[in-house]
């Protein structure tokens, strides 16, 4: 039998026993060796709160109440690593299990890529479609609400882009001191007015893109009170509802920012048919490659296969404890 983790129902996360098969054609058996999981969007379902909007009707594009977004049990894990039976190294997207049959067409070679690089491609791949939909060009100012993976990408990419200005924002000290690695200005939103702190820094003109990632409304609030008369808010995240609270009568109803929804992996792309998911992945894995989008510091130090079930539920509870969750595979 095969391990696979799963979240079995909101708040359990356990081992599913799954049968071994061999590759039909156009699979290929391959062993892994580390993996990677996408926090947010993950926790979203072990948190519970994924679901609560009803299941997803495409043809209506409306929440329909009653059903579910993702059946449990929910596979959980992202991008996997590892050797084929050839002794090539591939990465593919799929489920934290003991061995995997994937398909050919599906697996990326990693040539001269480290794997905690090529474990950027998922964060980059929606950072640099915030940054697009955001329309941050050579010369803006960026602050970036969030300093998860997603977030500390878009540092990254920021950079890459040319942003004159380049503001990092999240509660945990150890992600700004990453942001500041990379280049941010970092400010802490439980201690500083944040909207007022970006102002001064830019001459009280405010920021011509936000980055939202953090999920949270009082980030929203603030990126109202940042942005720049005219400039654009790009929304990422994946949060539960907010809470009473949110004020659009403010400075969002004075400085008439743009509010866009970012979702990389949604086409057609704002640009179709330029653009499209494949187009951004493909520039991502370029960047990786290059050397322009790094994983060092964001990506955690593994932890064995085996200690997933016990490990795993604290991306959810204590978010401060991981920053993207890597796993070795025993040999």
């Amino acid at each position: 039998m095969n391990r696979r983790l799963v979240c079995l129902k909101a708040g359990e996360v356990g081992w599913l026993e799954v049968p071994r098969r061999s590759p039909a054609e156009g699979e290929v058996l391959v062993r892994p060796t580390y993996g990677v999981e996408k926090h947010g969007t993950m926790a979203a379902f072990v948190k519970g709160y994924g679901n609560a909007r009803g299941r997803w009707d495409s043809e209506a594009r409306i929440h329909r109440q009653g059903g579910m977004l993702w059946s449990y049990p929910v596979p959980l894990g992202n991008m996997q690593f590892g050797e084929t039976e050839t002794g090539e190294r591939v990465a593919w997207f799929g489920p934290f299990e003991s061995s995997s049959v994937v398909k050919e067409s599906s697996l990326r070679q990693l040539g001269t890529v480290e794997w905690i690089d090529a474990a950027m491609l998922d964060p980059g791949t929606f950072a640099l479609g915030a940054l697009r939909d955001g329309n941050a060009r050579i010369g803006d100012s960026v602050a970036i609400f969030g300093l998860g993976a997603i977030g500390l990408a878009a540092v990254q990419l920021a950079h890459a882009a040319g942003a004159s200005q380049i503001f990092a924002l999240d509660p945990i000290e150890s992600r700004r001191r990453i942001a500041e690695k990379y280049g941010a200005v970092t400010i802490d939103p439980t201690t500083d007015d944040a909207g007022l702190t970006i102002r001064e820094a830019t001459g009280m003109r405010g920021v011509d893109v936000v980055i939202e990632y953090s999920g949270a409304w009082r980030a929203f609030q603030a990126s109202f009170r940042a942005v720049a008369y005219g400039g654009t808010i790009v929304c990422g995240a994946f949060p539960p509802p907010f809470p009473a609270g949110l004020d659009l009568g403010g400075e969002a109803h004075m400085n008439r920012p743009r509010v866009i929804f970012s979702r990389a992996c949604s086409d057609p792309n704002p640009d179709h048919p330029r653009w499209d998911e494949q187009r951004i992945i493909e520039s991502v894995w370029g960047l990786i490659s290059s050397g322009s989008l790094k994983g060092d510091g964001i990506i955690d130090a593994p932890i064995p296969f085996e200690d997933l079930p016990e490990v795993y539920p604290q991306i959810a509870e204590h978010p401060e404890s991981h920053l993207k969750l890597s796993v070795r595979y025993p040999l």
